[in-house]
């Protein structure tokens, strides 16, 4: 009696488990109390700006350098107020979640050509120029305004007003606090929502007219219209640049400025 034993088949090979894919990222991944300490260090930071370039002015005073007009020490405080702001926010983003802050927000090249942003730049402000004729929106005076005295200070704001100033107000409204909106309330609402402060805070620069106020919040609905529908702060700000622009343009061909 033999005492080998018949030869079983081969097992087949087994399969490796299934690894489930990695959850999907939420987006946006900041949150809103990134917007509240962006909120909160706003005020320090634009008195530190101002604080920094009047020192840097004192300095050229003394040794006899004065700069040609006003405005270039309001607008060259601002603008430092501002990189100290954002300088916070991009070590914040790279701190507290290794990312870069520009492209996370949105800042990419738009997939809509410029021309067309620009067009749609000025068709806003045509827009908002009738719906302000319609509600018969009132003259205002304020500080900024009193400045524009002469030629030289409306072409300094206005190189300001399509550089810096939309570049800014697009990454902290558009980039930073629409997102968060749309993803809790839903595309329109979270648009209008992130309008809402665009406008207020606007209304200094027009003796507290919440008719100008409605105008600018408008305006802000449609710039996060575009950023929303393009994916791009970029093409919302070269379409806030060219609403500018429109004003600008129209303040410097107006008889008054000599």
């Amino acid at each position: 009696m033999s005492d080998s034993f018949p030869e079983l088949p081969p097992l087949p090979p087994a399969e490796p488990p299934e690894i489930p894919p990695p959850p999907e990222e939420r987006y946006p991944f900041w949150g809103y109390s990134d917007v509240l300490i962006f909120i909160g260090l706003a005020l320090p930071c634009m008195f530190a700006g101002f604080a920094l370039t009047k020192a840097l002015f004192f300095v050229l005073q003394l040794i006899h350098m004065r700069p040609m007009s006003s405005v270039v020490e309001l607008l060259a405080g601002q603008t430092a107020g501002y990189a100290f702001l954002f300088g916070v926010l991009v070590m914040l983003f790279r701190v507290h979640y290794d990312r870069p802050f520009l492209s996370s927000v949105g800042w990419s090249n738009p997939r809509r050509p410029i021309s067309a942003l620009i067009l749609m730049g000025f068709g806003t402000a045509l827009g908002v120029n009738l719906v302000g004729l319609l509600i018969q929106t009132p003259t205002t005076t304020n500080p900024m305004m009193q400045l524009l005295n002469d030629r030289t200070a409306v072409v300094l704001v206005g190189i300001f007003g399509v550089t810096v100033g939309p570049v800014c107000e697009e990454l902290a409204f558009r980039g930073l606090l629409q997102p968060l909106l749309v993803r809790s309330l839903g595309a329109a609402a979270g648009i209008l929502a992130a309008s809402i402060p665009f406008g207020l805070l606007h209304l200094p620069e027009y003796g507290y007219s919440w008719k100008h106020g409605l105008l600018v919040t408008l305006a802000g609905a449609a710039f996060g219209w575009v950023r929303h529908t393009t994916g791009s702060v970029k093409a919302g700000a070269i379409m806030h640049a060219a609403y500018n622009s429109f004003f600008f343009i129209a303040l410097l061909t107006a008889p008054k400025v000599q």
